[in-house]
């Protein structure tokens, strides 16, 4: 049966691939790779839906150059929520 095996294992890799179809869906993206925090995706994409991705984008590429802080995603949030 290599034949289900290879069809297993090619369902598998295509799960792994990223699919962006929306403009906020790559705002999400690239802001939660930005900050280091790609197990919270879906919430960067959901704050990039509901708001404005550009100031999103500004805010997490700020964060993300400053060495000092560790938790970048959970400084963002911080941030994020005091505006």
């Amino acid at each position: 049966m290599p034949f289900t095996d290879n069809y297993v294992e090619e369902l598998k890799n295509r799960a792994r691939q990223s699919r962006v179809y929306r403009k906020h869906q790559l705002a999400g993206l690239e802001a939660a790779q930005m900050l280091q925090d790609e197990g919270h995706t879906s919430l960067y994409i959901k704050l990039a839906k509901q708001g404005n991705a550009e100031k999103l984008l500004g805010l997490a590429k700020e964060i993300s150059k400053n060495k000092k802080i560790r938790n970048k995603g959970a400084y963002f949030m911080k941030v994020w929520a005091n505006q």
